[in-house]
């Protein structure tokens, strides 16, 4: 049986599955940048929780990581925009992931441009994601 840990970031990896970006979780960074885009879903660390006795509770606000990365010539910049909208799009549709976590909090991403010798520079941000969420025990 899963964590509740993987069973998060398994639900939240699916539910970015529908998008037109290619999404991998915890893969490198491929050769090509699919026409699309590109997200990695990074598992990030759960950090110290915090402990509720009678009944023991452990209450996390783990942070992920999406990757988004796009390389569309002079469109980058509208094809990174559109697809950090649509990504904000599908987890505002569900902060709980279908009640397998307390809420979902993603961080402003702040954007950089990669330059590539002899491409297409990329663009790319790093978006932090807080999930909330509790467990029986720090392994379950």
């Amino acid at each position: 049986m899963p964590t509740t840990r993987e069973t998060v970031l398994a639900a939240l990896h699916a539910r970015l599955q529908p998008l037109a970006a290619l999404v991998l979780r915890d893969e490198v960074l491929p050769e090509r940048i699919p026409a699309d885009g590109l997200i990695i879903l990074r598992d990030g660390e759960p950090g110290e929780p915090e402990v509720t006795l009678s009944p023991l509770r452990y209450h996390y606000q783990h942070r992920a990581e999406l990757e988004v990365v796009v390389q569309v010539g002079t469109s980058r910049a509208s094809a990174f925009d559109a697809l950090i909208a649509a990504i904000g799009q599908v987890l505002e549709a569900d902060r709980t992931l279908g009640g397998l976590c307390d809420w979902v909090e993603p961080e402003a991403p702040a954007s950089v441009d990669l330059p590539i010798e002899g491409a297409a520079a990329l663009k790319a941000a790093v978006i932090t994601l807080n999930l909330h969420y509790t467990t029986t025990g720090p392994l379950a």
